[in-house]
């Protein structure tokens, strides 16, 4: 690879299902080419503003949000904040000189990206998810690539002489955490079956809700938790969960690899990133789809592993009803467990990242 000083601006956050592939990219990158000189485009108050500079990398925030569905007072700013946010992409991009921009999904790479692609920078998108966003679908018909994890994801796309399938990057981090390690980081009991539990980096209120339930029969069963739980549902589930000893509880776990590594089972949503993380470390799931997510797209991700058997699909409607059942049948059946794994794991693409990485320099003029 080039050792020239390349400069690739990454433009992508909001939530981690849209940060975590561009991480993995960058590391991919930085790999490949020591000296590039990456940069990280999001807004102030979301999660790849703490992130982004815990992992060493550049970080540049401009003004922009999306734009709600509902009637809100802040849906009046929001032509404001496109402009501003152009003129702060403009400037941004005038700075920084990019060679390339890649952008990962999110409302924050819409301004970046469309001022890349008026100013004839080499523009690459990243769709993880099989529906794509709308970010995704606008930018399209402009980028110089678009790379993709599904196949479906093309009857949405403008056009599809540029996009190849490549699959969702993920952290090579995630590989080779020893358990007893893992166990220890969250101070749990070795001997004990692990469940983690987690909605994206956002939380998922309708399975925290079955959890405060299902942990009674998990604590009776010799069963403890990773669990996190958001910001918004934290502090309210931690005083009703007070004194169970039901295992490790959070807002958010830095350290997913830990919390992989520790897993006997997972239980999650089904955005793409995670569904990408779960094939990679081959664990058995259960997967609760978030029912409003666009044109379904999460039950979408979630069957193309439920079909292979490596998930079994809990709809957020039965979680109150199915989804203890659903997680001790698994967890009673040690065959089972490695059937599922070793199906999740032939599905897993590794190598997403480096191929993606490998790809975006090629962009960079020698």
């Amino acid at each position: 690879m080039s050792n020239k000083d390349a400069n690739i601006l990454f433009a992508g956050g909001g939530t981690g299902g849209h940060l975590f592939p561009a991480l993995a990219i960058a590391d991919e990158i930085r790999k490949r080419n020591p000296k590039a000189n990456l940069l990280f485009v999001g807004t102030k108050d979301k999660i790849e503003a703490r992130i982004v500079p815990q992992r060493g990398f550049g970080f540049a925030t401009i003004w922009i949000s999306g734009f709600h569905r509902s009637l809100r007072l802040q849906n009046l700013l929001f032509p404001v904040k496109i402009v501003v946010s152009l003129v702060q992409s403009f400037f941004l991009i005038k700075r920084f000189l990019p060679d390339v921009v890649v952008g990962t999904g999110g409302y924050v790479c819409g301004p970046v990206l469309f001022v890349s692609s008026l100013l004839g920078i080499p523009t690459i998108v990243h769709e993880s998810n099989s529906y794509p966003g709308i970010t995704t679908r606008l930018l399209s018909g402009r980028a110089t690539k678009v790379f993709t994890a599904f196949e479906a994801t093309n009857r949405w796309l403008k056009r599809t002489d540029n996009v190849e399938l490549v699959g969702t990057p993920t952290r090579e981090s995630l590989d080779n955490v020893p358990r007893e390690t893992a166990i220890r980081f969250f101070g749990l009991d070795e001997r004990k079956q692990t469940v983690l539990v987690f909605g994206g980096s956002l939380g998922a209120s309708s399975v925290n809700r079955a959890m405060t339930q299902i942990v009674n029969d998990f604590t009776g069963s010799g069963i403890q938790v990773i669990w996190q739980m958001g910001e918004s549902d934290y502090s309210d589930i931690k005083d009703k969960t007070k004194g169970r000893n039901v295992g490790w509880i959070g807002a958010f776990i830095e350290r997913m690899d830990y919390a992989y590594a520790a897993a006997d089972v997972v239980v999650s949503r089904a955005g793409a990133t995670t569904i990408a993380e779960l094939t990679r470390v081959g664990k058995p799931a259960v997967l609760v789809p978030y029912p409003f997510a666009a044109a379904d797209h999460q039950t979408i991700n979630a069957r193309t592993i439920a079909e292979t058997g490596a998930a079994v699909i809990v709809p957020d409607k039965d979680v109150n009803t199915s989804l203890g059942k659903t997680i001790l049948e698994i967890l009673k059946d040690r065959e089972r467990m490695e059937v599922m794994s070793k199906a999740s794991k032939a599905l897993g693409r590794p190598n997403a990242g480096r191929a993606i990485a490998e790809k975006i320099l090629s962009f960079v003029k020698s």
